[in-house]
């Protein structure tokens, strides 16, 4: 198998070693290969949406970065049918965006915030 080389912060490295006891993985590698295989699932599901479609977009961030969320949140205006913003702890942050529209547009809209470094949590539920 080949080896590839990572770098992770003290946070993510204290989650990795967190979710490998709880979890029962036998070491880091294997819980870095299932987030890996759940990502692609997740992902080659969201490729195969098509059409008009109605989701849910969960994003949660830090409250600095607002100005972030509003700036991607106004380039999809035309999607969101509603948005809540909710303090969840301390600086953290959670948006819910009830969507409906175009699924490729949907997914653009994901890969926004997914690819922006300042989101701690992306997730979309297409129903």
């Amino acid at each position: 198998m080949p080896i590839v080389s990572i770098s992770l912060n003290d946070e993510i490295l204290s989650e990795l070693d967190k979710l490998q006891s709880s979890m029962g993985f036998s070491g880091r590698s294997e819980v870095i290969r299932a987030g890996i295989r759940a990502f692609v699932s997740e992902e080659k599901q969201k490729a195969d949406l098509e059409g008009n479609i109605h989701a849910i977009l969960l994003v949660v961030h830090n409250d600095e970065f607002d100005h972030v969320v509003s700036g991607i949140t106004h380039n999809f205006e035309d999607l969101i049918t509603t948005h809540l913003h909710s303090k969840i702890e301390k600086e953290k942050c959670m948006e819910l965006f009830l969507i409906d529209g175009d699924a490729e547009k949907v997914s653009t809209m994901t890969k926004d915030f997914q690819t922006n470094k300042n989101m701690d949590t992306v997730k979309l539920v297409a129903l």
